[in-house]
């Protein structure tokens, strides 16, 4: 098992955050969610890291055969709603896949995935802004003491977007579940990027909020910006999962599915990320490429000898994760997704700290790998884990 050595971080990170604008970093109910030391990160490490991030985004990107036929779409559980706009985007680069989160074990063989966070990737703020801000406060601000470009990956790739589509205006809503807090941030942040690189106009709101039409001139996305006033947008970023949407808003998902088409609307992520979102392609990258050192070895719903962990297709934040033991399930969380298709992956042992708390790395992509930040727990790690900054030695 490899060890994590921590770093002290003294003083106070709310004037730094506050003054960008996220209070939600520094509300009472977060001041341990992150934490007040920083993990010693060699440069080698951070090096490895990213260069696993892009070589895995590769693998990624050859596995899935062209033309997607149906049954790799139902292999990977994907809602069958949902297969025109994954094929239609996945055809057409317009459809641009902006940024995601590789979850990875530093592993004392290298690192290894444990999965991608493909669509809805959160942890933005702690990545760009509140790491940044803990290193501030502490007084080792510098820009080579932090594997940290996250805003400004956001900011490449949220232009490259506006410019494959030149042809709608570039108005951009964000949208999020209702009554989430740290969804509004992690939309705050991106819509903060798409201003600086000439979005003419964007507006963050709860999907709830956002209106969709497909008949005559009330054609597109829309949502009220102010009272009584309306406008349309030909750019979407949804921090809501896609399978959801499916789920929940057949109607709805129908709908943009036809504004894509016609291009009335571009939306990010793109419906194909739910083919890398999905944990069956754990099981697939293992089959297309077996062995290969970035790879933990993964099967569908067919557990693994020995230790291995059980993980829903489309399962969220941890929830009914379950570590098997020589075909003893040990106590999990439970959830909602108890009853999907399962993936079993060969257990990976994390890095510990001196006080056996365990840690995680999630390294960003956007176009390549830009940002490095840390979760940490005495156990499972998940969205929910005490985020741990780093520095770079």
């Amino acid at each position: 098992m490899k060890q994590i050595q921590l770093l002290p971080l003294a003083g106070d990170v709310g004037p730094a955050v506050r003054a960008l604008g996220w209070e939600w970093a520094v509300e009472d109910a977060c001041q341990h969610y992150v934490a007040r030391e920083a993990v010693q990160l060699p440069e080698a490490a951070a090096d490895e890291l990213f260069d696993a991030t892009n070589a895995l985004y590769e693998l990624l990107v050859q596995s899935i055969p062209d033309p997607i036929p149906d049954e790799l779409l139902r292999t990977f559980c994907i809602p069958e709603n949902l297969w025109a706009a994954v094929r239609h985007s996945w055809n057409d680069e317009r459809h641009w896949h902006l940024y995601g989160r590789f979850d990875i074990a530093q592993t004392p063989e290298g690192p290894k995935l444990l999965e991608f966070n493909a669509d809805t990737a959160t942890s933005i703020p702690e990545t760009a802004v509140v790491q940044w801000a803990s290193l501030m406060a502490a007084g080792l601000a510098n820009e080579d003491r932090q594997a940290n470009g996250l805003f400004e990956g956001l900011q490449e790739q949220l232009n490259r977007w506006r410019e494959l589509n030149e042809d709608l205006e570039p108005t951009l809503l964000l949208v999020h579940l209702p009554d989430s807090a740290e969804d509004v941030t992690n939309c705050a942040v991106v819509a903060a990027a798409a201003q600086e690189v000439g979005f003419s106009y964007v507006h963050v709101c709860s999907v709830d909020a956002m209106q969709v039409s497909v008949v005559g001139e009330e054609r597109g996305v829309w949502a009220e910006t102010a009272l009584g006033q309306w406008q349309r947008f030909g750019f979407l970023f949804k921090l809501v999962p896609w399978e959801l949407l499916a789920e929940e808003e057949p109607d709805l998902t129908a709908d943009l599915t036809q504004l894509l088409q016609s291009r009335d609307v571009v939306v990010a992520n793109p419906a194909y990320t739910l083919l890398f979102q999905s944990k069956a392609i754990l099981a697939w990258l293992w089959q297309c490429f077996p062995h290969h050192p970035l790879l933990l070895e993964a099967k569908l719903d067919s557990p693994l000898p020995g230790r291995c962990v059980r993980k829903p297709v489309l399962g969220r934040e941890g929830q009914d994760v379950v570590e098997i033991r020589e075909g003893v399930a040990l106590p999990s969380t439970a959830g909602d997704y108890a009853e999907q298709l399962a993936i079993y992956q060969t257990f990976a042992e994390l890095p510990a700290d001196s006080e056996n708390r365990l840690y995680q790395a999630g390294v960003f992509w956007t176009g390549e790998a830009c940002a490095i930040g840390f979760r940490r727990a005495a156990g499972f790690i998940t969205n929910l884990s005490e985020f741990v900054p780093h520095v770079v030695s």
